[in-house]
């Protein structure tokens, strides 16, 4: 049961930014250190970053409904690439190192993980 919780508590914090992205994105833009951008590069930034946060709100439900790991291991991946390559903009790239993202996003990951890979073995022993 816990992994379940775990799955919908992440999933409910990917809701609400994936909200902001849907309904207030010049905010959403605004929290993430990103600037709101004109004309095509602000239907590219709405876009992707609504679609990947609704991605996972999809994924982390889905993987606690049906108690199938792959779909919270399909979030997790997300999650831990999004880090990977905040870490090679910082390193190659010159951006400013976004700690907070990227341990947020390490930690959500390797609990996904952790959580898909227990979901469907009697997770009724926790």
């Amino acid at each position: 049961m816990i992994y379940r919780i775990i799955a919908v508590l992440i999933g409910a914090l990917m809701a609400a930014t994936a909200a902001g992205w849907l309904l207030d994105p010049e905010t959403a833009a605004a929290s993430l250190g990103m600037t709101y951008m004109d004309g095509i590069g602000r239907s590219t930034l709405v876009g992707d970053m609504s679609a990947f946060f609704v991605f996972l709100v999809v994924m982390c439900f889905m993987g606690a409904i049906t108690k199938i790991g792959h779909y919270l291991h399909s979030a997790g991946l997300l999650l831990l690439l999004a880090a990977i390559f905040r870490t090679l903009a910082w390193g190659i790239h010159g951006a400013e190192f976004a700690t907070t993202f990227i341990v947020l996003e390490a930690a959500c990951a390797a609990l996904l993980f952790f959580s898909g890979t227990k979901i469907g073995k009697r997770d009724d022993i926790v």
